[in-house]
């Protein structure tokens, strides 16, 4: 890489500086990404600075110490690219990351940080069994994780999907969800089968929209990475390579849980999510999930977390509200 230095000029009582970097024998477009996504995707670390690509060449200007960091995290992308066949988007977080966690440490401890929103805070485990289910993810092909509605078992599920992702440990995350009412009709709504199924569908896409920016979700899904779909669409697939997550699984009768499970392919991770105290079926006994839980027991790959009221994240108000209907459904 040859880089020329352009004087200092005063402007405005702060000092800025002009720097141009050219790449040599190599093709911007391997440094760059398609249409500049990952030179992109670079810059926005940089809010202070304007970069401006032609050609080989980056035409930088904004205060020296942004540049000096520019400079110095730019040359470790160029020779990440020395030691793979491509870069991706994800290459530029590991620079501004730093290390990735060690799976060893998720296997031991499961306290370690999973990812990180698209704000930058980090996303961990906040409580015993959330650590009990990322340690069993990583031990594990197959995680039951059953408990109340607000114990983090959906986001955190997703969390580990992106991370794996993110780390290329599979090359698609596949969520889905059963297209069963809770006191509506689909019927009812507008639009077409996307529109209807789109509000049973919305939670997932809100946990997903909390850790990749929206275009690259965009992307992601209109390229097939990210795939969010009915149960109904699982029949017949063969999910290689993939970390794929069923949310809502009370809601499946034990034939619909049998064809699921049995999508699993090479290289591939399966999580089922549900709260067995909130059945939509029209006949609650019909529910699969624990019995096939209870089935499935004993099985070497697999493993079951039970979440209870007290490992409730979301508003206070929320662990009271349930444990007033549980009262209420005793009695």
């Amino acid at each position: 890489m040859r880089e020329s230095r352009l004087p200092l000029i005063l402007l405005t009582n702060n000092y800025l500086m002009k720097k141009t970097i050219t790449l040599e024998a190599v093709d911007p477009v391997e440094i760059f990404g398609v249409g500049n996504r990952i030179l992109e995707e670079f810059i926005t670390y940089f809010p202070g600075l304007k970069a401006v690509a032609r050609g080989n060449e980056i035409h930088l200007e904004g205060k020296e110490e942004d540049i000096k960091e520019f400079d110095q995290k730019f040359a470790e992308l160029v020779q990440r690219r020395h030691h793979k066949l491509n870069l991706t988007v994800f290459d530029v977080e590991d620079i501004f990351d730093g290390e990735k966690s060690s799976p060893e440490r998720f296997r031991s401890s499961g306290d370690a940080i999973i990812v990180h929103t698209t704000d930058g805070k980090p996303i961990k485990a906040r409580n015993e069994n959330q650590k009990k289910m990322v340690k069993a993810y990583f031990n594990n092909d197959l995680v039951f994780a059953v408990g109340p509605a607000g114990t983090g078992k959906t986001y955190v599920a997703i969390a580990l999907a992106v991370r794996a992702l993110k780390n290329r440990e599979i090359k698609r995350i596949i969520l889905t969800r059963p297209a069963v009412e809770a006191g509506e009709r689909l019927g009812f709504l507008p639009g077409d089968l996307k529109d209807k199924l789109d509000p049973y569908l919305q939670p997932l896409y809100d946990a997903l929209g909390d850790m990749i920016p929206p275009k690259r979700l965009q992307d992601f899904m209109a390229e097939g990475t990210i795939q969010i779909a009915p149960l109904a669409y699982m029949r017949g697939r063969t999910l290689d390579r993939a970390c794929v997550i069923l949310d809502e699984a009370q809601n499946t009768n034990m034939s619909q849980l049998k064809m699921f499970l049995t999508r699993m392919g090479v290289n591939a991770k399966f999580i089922v999510t549900g709260d067995a105290t909130q059945v939509d079926l029209p006949k609650k006994e019909d529910s699969g999930l624990v019995r096939g839980i209870n089935l499935l027991k004993g099985i070497k790959g697999i493993e079951t977390i039970f979440f209870t009221n007290e490992d409730i994240v979301r508003h206070p108000l929320v662990t009271k509200i349930v444990k007033a209907f549980d009262r209420q459904e005793s009695e």
